[in-house]
């Protein structure tokens, strides 16, 4: 891939009508310079046009996996001038591109891909706000405040079975932090409404919606419940994992093929799901995973590959 001329694509603000053109050829047969035009779109929404998301990813999943139904949802409204992608950015773009699969760690690059938002341009943040109240549910639940912990302690009194419970031993026996990373120490609490909310309550929510949405703690199902979050959202750090990635995959075919599938199989996933943003979980604690799901109204992903595929891959290496 040719860094400069990838930048160059991800300063233009390609129509959703060749967004699908590309991926519908790519889905037919691998082309580089095709691969990089769409893998840069999906960058300039990423790190430029926050209301460029829906419509670049719609387009891009319906050239990829064919026409699907989804919830009319128009970021036109919160249309400004696309952002300019600083040299900064780049550079650690680049660094983070060099350095995966050279012993970092998942929680090292977790971090180091959050850590893009500080190259961002000034615009990004004011676009990321106006965009953010366009999507379902998000207006509601910013207004009922900035969410409270959630506590081990209150999970592990669920009854067996529930998702509070199930949440629990996940959390426990895995490890896990509940809220993956520390909020406070991230400063959340100082960013504009509704950005201070939506980055509190994905942090609470990550692992809890892997269980009610059906995606495992696996490497491959990680990127998928991005897509998906993204698509619920709007989520930058989402955004930002997946642009990652698909540039990283687009370097060889079978594994832009398999990263494609994915992430726009759970992209789908998340525009057709309800709404999770303002769920009363804790009114949901002790009830069972289907049951949620019932009641929710959510289905659970479908995974096109085997959710262990990497860690598969791996072993066999």
């Amino acid at each position: 891939m040719d860094r400069q001329e990838f930048q160059d694509l991800t300063g233009q603000d390609v129509t959703p009508s060749e967004i699908l053109s590309l991926a519908t050829s790519l889905r037919q047969g691998f082309d580089p310079a095709k691969a990089q035009a769409l893998v840069a779109s999906l960058a300039h929404a990423a790190f430029a046009a926050p209301w460029r998301v829906v419509d670049t990813y719609d387009a891009a999943a319906t050239g990829w996996l064919g026409d699907f139904a989804a919830p009319d949802l128009d970021l036109s409204p919160a249309r400004a001038e696309p952002s300019v992608v600083s040299a900064d950015l780049w550079c650690a773009f680049w660094a983070l591109i060099e350095g995966t699969g050279k012993g970092r760690s998942a929680l090292e690059f977790t971090a180091e891909t959050a850590a893009l938002s500080q190259h961002l341009a000034p615009t990004f943040l004011p676009a990321s706000v106006a965009v953010s109240l366009h999507y379902p549910g998000v207006r509601e639940a910013a207004a009922l405040g900035y969410p409270p912990h959630i506590t081990l302690q209150e999970l592990a009194a669920c009854s067996t079975g529930s998702i509070g419970r199930v949440f629990h031993d996940l959390l426990v026996e895995n490890g896990f932090d509940i809220e993956v990373l520390d909020r406070d120490a991230l400063g959340l609490r100082d960013l504009p409404s509704p950005l201070d909310y939506l980055n509190a309550r994905i942090l609470q929510c990550h692992d809890l919606w892997h269980i009610a949405a059906g995606y495992e703690t696996t490497g491959l199902h990680e990127i998928g419940i991005s897509a998906f979050q993204l698509a619920q959202f709007g989520h930058a750090y989402s955004a930002m994992v997946l642009a990652v990635t698909l540039t990283l995959a687009a370097r060889e075919p079978m594994q832009f093929e398999i990263m494609m599938t994915l992430i726009l199989s759970a992209w789908r996933h998340g525009r057709q799901a309800p709404a999770l943003i303002g769920v009363d979980w804790p009114n949901l604690w002790n009830d069972p995973v289907e049951g949620v799901r019932s009641r929710l109204g959510l289905s659970g992903f479908e995974s096109p590959y085997p959710p262990a595929l990497f860690e598969m891959l791996q072993a066999a290496a």
